[in-house]
């Protein structure tokens, strides 16, 4: 079991593997912002992270310097010893580069379309009201753990066509890519080798018995005129998952955190139905969970800091949304904003392709959640955990029954 040092300075050792990171990021990133808008780490490898809108938004742009191999910043091999599969990189599209990226991104578009996204909306309403019904009469229940962490779990594996029973597996391989960046490289290679083989079964099974689901998708689709190759498809259901899942089960939770803090917001969204898609975005706004990472590909400078070929660099698209250089009341939830011009689904080319299904599955599970429970409040804020690593979210949260409908 490995064990993670606790960052000794923000601006000189940070690590979005200690859970002071995302437990406090909000002030972390402020306190930055003034201070060291660049900060440095020497961990993994040596990695930077800025928190101006204006600098994330650059690098997310700027494909010549900055390669999209490396989306997740972890514990990896000596340089000397890194082996590059840039263009394709391991989860095509989100790890490829250009002009690979845009032919790998272009053939999944078909499957996340908001025609095709929205025949889902009955299921997953059905789902969250199913899962408020399971919760019984308890006054307290773990809106993370019994309700936000299951959706996108089941939505995922459904459209997958993989076992909806292995949901506690789909847990696991979002915990080891997103948050045992800590562990040892090799830790880590072994248990992708067991997802590989898990998920290699299951290709080949829709070989065998072919399905009309998104692993049927990725094995009829075709690239250059060819079928994509095994790895492109076992990479791309790995993406799937894990793009689909935390990302997702975050926004819900942490929508739900500030709800039960903010009851005069909570009223507003119960009693002012017509309001929830804009209350949404300001939610997606505040509180978004991706973060980024790029690998830098050419010499190049961030912020008028340089940077050199091989340096890591987190992109925390949450930081840039707090910007008060680009939002009023940036620090503040504002749930009827009218321009909210927001980075919750990222910039450039890499911009969230399933956005249109994340927004389905937040906006319907919040507002199941507040129609059975119209008034709730946090049980205990102390019994709140966050997640680690680049995807912001909690992973506890006890509320409080106050009304049911």
């Amino acid at each position: 079991m490995y064990e993670v040092k606790p960052a000794t300075s923000w601006t000189t050792d940070f690590d979005h593997a200690d859970p002071a990171y995302n437990a406090n990021a909000h002030e972390i990133w402020d306190e930055l912002r003034e201070t060291c808008p660049v900060a440095h780490t020497d961990r993994y490898g040596g990695a930077w992270l800025p928190v101006r809108h204006e600098d994330v938004s650059a690098i997310a742009r700027d494909t010549d310097h900055f390669s999209s191999e490396g989306a997740v910043l972890s514990n990896k091999p000596p340089r000397d010893e890194w082996i590059s599969n840039a263009p394709i990189g391991g989860a095509p599209p989100i790890t490829s580069d250009p002009p690979f990226h845009a032919d790998a991104r272009r053939l999944l578009l078909p499957a996340f379309s908001p025609q095709v996204i929205n025949e889902w909306e009955p299921e997953i309403r059905r789902l969250c009201n199913e899962l408020i019904d399971n919760m019984g009469e308890s006054l307290t229940v773990d809106a993370a753990v019994q309700y936000a962490q299951n959706i996108p779990v089941y939505v995922i594996a459904r459209m997958l066509g993989l076992p909806v029973e292995d949901s506690d597996y789909f847990r696991d391989t979002v915990h080891l890519v997103l948050e045992g960046i800590g562990a040892p490289f090799g830790e880590r290679q072994q248990s992708f080798e067991q997802l590989d083989a898990y998920l290699s079964k299951h290709v080949q099974d829709h070989i065998e018995n072919p399905k009309d689901d998104l692993i049927g998708f990725l094995l009829n689709a075709r690239i250059y005129d060819q079928p994509l190759s095994p790895a492109h498809v076992v990479g791309t259901i790995i993406l799937l998952m894990v793009a689909g899942i935390d990302t997702t089960w975050s926004a819900i939770g942490s929508s739900i955190w500030h709800l039960a803090q903010y009851p005069s917001d909570l009223a507003r969204m119960v009693n002012e139905p017509e309001l929830l898609p804009t209350a949404i975005e300001e939610l997606l706004r505040a509180y978004a969970p991706v973060t980024m990472a790029r690998i830098v590909s050419k010499d190049a400078t961030i912020g008028g800091c340089p940077v050199k070929r091989g340096d890591s660099v987190l992109l925390p698209f949450p930081a840039a949304n707090r910007d008060p250089e680009v939002f009023d009341r940036a620090d503040e939830v504002v749930i009827d904003r009218e321009e909210n011009r927001h980075v919750a689904f990222g910039l450039g080319i890499h911009r969230c392709l399933g956005s249109n299904l994340a927004r389905l599955e937040l906006r319907v599970a919040v507002e199941v959640f507040i129609a059975r429970f119209p008034k709730f409040d946090l049980a205990n804020a102390d019994a709140v955990t966050w997640s680690l690593g680049q995807v912001r979210g909690p992973r506890k949260l006890p509320v409080r029954i106050v009304q049911r409908s």
